[in-house]
């Protein structure tokens, strides 16, 4: 049992497969990346009783990238009520890694989408939502701007990851 002052919220952020998802649901606080149906159904099956109910971000695919998981924009009012109706899951917002940008204007232009995306679900369907997960470490200032409540900055931590083969 972890000590009181140490408590820690465990986000899973990452392509989840369906065949991955009961680890994730009874070992994580929050999933950023639920880009589709029966991915949010494993996890509320799958989520034991005695825990509180798994916070959920819907993954966007905001940028049109091949590499990028995420469900499209148009879809995701209707996963978004879907969600709503699984009983062990709580919806918090939408999520979005978009792709890289060398000038402002490109880094911003998916960003102020997804801020879109956020305020139509929360202020004109009426979702409860308060999570706008969106900005890494390059771009944390412009998602901040732009709306974010959540950025992920491992390499401004960490430093920048090394794709390099090890010997």
């Amino acid at each position: 049992k972890m000590h009181p002052e140490l408590a820690i919220t465990w986000h899973f952020i990452g392509h989840l497969q369906s065949n991955k998802t009961r680890p994730v649901a009874e070992h994580f606080d929050w999933v950023q990346t639920v880009d589709r149906l029966k991915i949010a159904q494993r996890l509320s099956e799958q989520r034991p009783a005695d825990m509180p109910p798994l916070n959920v971000l819907i993954e966007v695919h905001i940028s049109d990238e091949e590499s990028k998981s995420g469900c499209q924009p148009a879809d995701v009012p209707a996963l978004a009520q879907a969600i709503t109706l699984l009983p062990n899951l709580k919806l918090r917002g939408i999520m979005a890694i978009p792709a890289p940008s060398d000038t402002e204007e490109g880094k911003k232009a998916p960003l102020k989408e997804m801020h879109a995306i956020f305020v139509h679900l929360r202020d004109e369907l009426n979702f409860d939502i308060d999570t706008l997960s969106m900005g890494m470490s390059a771009d944390m200032a412009e998602a901040v701007e732009c709306g974010s409540t959540m950025v992920r900055v491992g390499s401004a931590i960490f430093g920048p990851r090394d794709y390099t083969k090890k010997e």
